[in-house]
């Protein structure tokens, strides 16, 4: 069977129809996964006895599939009555899973900071509030802003795993054209075409607030 553009291009406004849910799929995992990375972080700094059960977590997300993550979550929880909306599963898989990695983000945001910054500040009678809002957090969300850029961008392209949920985002749009057309080729190729030009839109988002911050790094 042949790849028929014109039936590519007639398809194009039903595959459209799940780029909200895409977007919305991205955008809050995204949010989550860094407030959980932060999270995590905070804990593997805080108390002896919790750091190296915050580290096994961490460890164990990110040796764990993605995909093994979420069909736990969504075909597994039920045997053992469960239930959760797939649209939730979907956004708590991925913000879980890229929380390890962004966990790791701002290990490395944190750790570049010289350690006499905050001398410097309690120095200066600042507390520890101030010090952290004022003195720390500004120069870790430079050294975290490039990488975070990255996974926002990863999270975009792993939403398509949302499909095997039923989740209607854009992969899941195309299949459901293609099960019904029994052609795969041009669903896909449109999914893949739109989700192509929804990652060059968001890194160019990204570079622009990369400048804003004084922050070069290639993608």
């Amino acid at each position: 069977m042949s790849f028929d553009f014109g039936f590519a291009l007639e398809i194009v406004p039903r595959v459209l129809n799940g780029i909200g849910t895409t977007i919305l799929v991205a955008i809050f995992s995204f949010i989550c996964a860094t407030a959980l990375g932060f999270l995590w972080e905070v804990l593997r700094r805080s108390h002896r006895v919790v750091r190296p059960l915050t580290q096994f977590i961490i460890d164990a997300i990110r040796s764990t599939p993605v995909l093994v993550q979420v069909y736990f979550l969504f075909f597994v929880l039920p045997y053992y009555g469960v239930r959760l909306p797939a649209m939730f599963v979907g956004i708590f898989g991925l913000s879980f899973y890229f929380s390890g990695y962004i966990s790791e983000v701002f290990k490395a945001g944190i750790d570049a900071i010289p350690a006499g910054q905050s001398e410097a500040a309690r120095s200066l009678g600042l507390g520890w509030f101030d010090t952290v809002a004022f003195v720390i957090a500004p120069q870790m969300l430079r050294n975290v802003a490039a990488p975070l850029g990255s996974y926002s961008v990863s999270i975009l392209k792993s939403t398509p795993l949302l499909a095997v949920l039923g989740v209607p985002e854009m992969l899941g749009s195309a299949l459901e054209v293609a099960t019904e057309t029994y052609r795969f080729a041009e669903p896909t190729f449109v999914s893949g075409i739109l989700f192509l030009i929804l990652a060059l839109i968001a890194v160019g988002l990204i570079g622009r607030l990369e400048r804003l911050l004084g922050v070069t790094s290639p993608h």
